[in-house]
């Protein structure tokens, strides 16, 4: 690749906000300062029986292997399905077929919240478990290691997290081929990364604008009116917590060194990739 050659990364989405979800995408990766082309696509099971919506069609392409071969790197955003089983995912099967090609084509990966989750119990085994309550709200984090992936940031660094689910810290630091890189102050999860440096695993939604996680309690309270009075709402994240008024993008500085410190990654594997050719 040359050095004005765009970075060509695929992006499985499948979150359930597909149209905010894109524009998040679009906004991290192309404010990075590096040019990069951003293909994206949806899971062709996800939609059997039944015809794929026009909004998703018109921003996606249905999952196809030989296409993802064409990429630089490629990522699976969260979905808000981390109570479900992994065996009742229907397509799960599609993902661990993107999973094993993407390993075995040597292609960067990162995933995000649950597609973290899906990829980590698939390669590694780690097992995922709910938690007493959703984790929801804006945290300092804690770094446990070095890595590349967290340069420009310093211990304290705030990161949304929004999520009903964890994997298993304990087989985590237990997985050789792993390494931690940060967690909350309490042990959740923030990110981690394989040892060989293709594989990195953000927990936190960094993508997340403003007013995102707003947006997430309020889909959620209109989905579950009656539970108004036990369901979780965002920590740490509104100007005036007894309103809920005036929430706060206090994660910007993570997002922004996170994304480009990874897209920097991807373009360092490319430049190797090309040189052993």
């Amino acid at each position: 690749m040359a050095s004005s050659s765009p970075l060509k990364i695929g992006i499985l989405n499948i979150m359930h906000d597909k149209v905010d979800t894109k524009k998040r995408f679009d906004y991290v990766l192309t404010r990075a300062q590096m040019p990069v082309e951003l293909k994206y696509f949806y899971p062709k099971d996800h939609y059997q029986g039944r015809p794929v919506p026009p909004e998703v069609s018109a921003m996606a392409a249905p999952l196809e292997l030989e296409e993802v071969a064409k990429l630089d790197a490629f990522i699976v955003t969260g979905a808000p399905i981390e109570k479900i089983a992994f065996s009742e995912v229907t397509y799960m099967a599609e993902l661990h077929e993107l999973f094993a090609f993407l390993e075995a084509k040597q292609i960067c990966q990162l995933y995000v919240c649950f597609g973290a989750m899906a990829a980590a119990n698939y390669f590694y085994g780690i097992e995922k478990h709910l938690l007493a309550q959703k984790l929801f709200g804006i945290y300092p984090q804690v770094i446990v290691n070095d890595s590349p992936l967290l340069a420009g940031l310093t211990p304290g660094f705030l990161a949304p997290h929004a999520r009903y689910a964890e994997l298993s810290l304990a087989q985590i630091k237990q997985t050789p081929e792993l390494r931690l890189l940060a967690t909350t102050a309490k042990d959740e999860l923030f990110a981690m990364e394989s040892r060989d440096g293709l594989q990195a695993y953000l927990f936190s939604h960094l993508e997340y604008e403003g007013d995102a996680l707003l947006k997430e309690y309020q889909r959620e309270l209109a989905a579950y009116p009656d539970q108004a009075q036990t369901l979780a709402w965002p920590q740490n994240y509104f100007a005036q917590p007894a309103s809920m008024q005036g929430p706060l993008f206090k994660w910007q500085e993570a997002q922004q060194a996170f994304f480009a410190n990874w897209l920097q990654l991807v373009a360092r594997h490319v430049r190797v990739s090309v040189t052993n050719k």
